[in-house]
């Protein structure tokens, strides 16, 4: 759970999913990904640390962005040695009502993703998701439902396989990794629809005048994507000393 600026929020948040998941895969470890916030998150979170144990695990980081964020949740999960990796956001958009059903599918499936049928945020938000849809469908001639969608179940050998072909400098890092996704052929792929709800309290830190821009940007790493793998060398210095620790 990438996490910046959410005092409002993640609370509820993650009391909401620790009583789901505890009901459907009480197995398991949330990593809260905070990503320099600059209110009073880390202090929320260090005492939601306190209350539910090992089972949270805060991680306090400088700002690098959602994607990046992202990006270290995946690699935090996948060195401790998880099966399964499901991402979703701390704004209390993601429903755990339909987690039951993506994690039920996990058996024939290497990744699940959760497509937004229906959502509260928004026409221009949903706009958007379409846009990116097309504009991926002319780049990659694959169609993606919902590239971007941050409610995904993947499978750990498939997402570590995925990561080496994305460079971990690219800002849209849940677009570029189901763009590689989508290049295993081999993958046993399984779209869910679910309901996107509208956030809960506090304000949005991407505005459309950032998603143009980190889109801009996407298509200049296009080509880094598709045609490179990663390495060590991408990641900011503060990643690679965490990683070895």
């Amino acid at each position: 759970m990438p996490i910046y600026n959410e005092e409002a929020n993640v609370s509820a948040v993650i009391r909401e999913w620790f009583d789901h998941l505890d009901r459907v895969a009480p197995d398991f470890v949330l990593f809260a990904i905070n990503d320099g916030s600059r209110d009073n998150t880390e202090a929320v979170l260090d005492a939601l640390g306190s209350e539910f144990g090992p089972r949270l695990r805060v991680v306090n980081k400088p700002n690098s962005g959602h994607g990046r964020s992202c990006r270290e949740g995946y690699e935090l999960a996948l060195a401790s040695c998880a099966r399964w990796i499901f991402q979703i956001d701390s704004d209390g958009q993601c429903d755990p009502t339909f987690f039951e059903t993506i994690y039920g599918q996990r058996s024939e499936h290497d990744c699940v993703f959760g497509y937004r049928r229906t959502r509260d945020d928004g026409f221009g938000r949903l706009a958007i998701t379409r846009a990116y849809r097309l504009l991926l469908w002319f780049l990659t001639g694959t169609f993606m439902r919902d590239a971007n969608v941050p409610y995904r179940l993947i499978r750990a050998n498939t997402l570590r396989s995925a990561l080496q072909r994305v460079p971990a400098d690219v800002v849209l890092q849940n677009i570029a990794l189901t763009i590689s996704l989508k290049r295993q052929a081999e993958l046993r792929w399984k779209d869910v629809p679910i309901h996107f709800r509208a956030r809960r309290g506090g304000e949005n830190s991407i505005n459309y005048h950032k998603i143009v821009k980190m889109g801009i940007r996407f298509l200049r790493d296009f080509h880094r994507i598709t045609h490179e793998d990663s390495h060590t060398r991408w990641r900011p210095r503060w990643a690679r000393r965490r990683l070895a620790s």
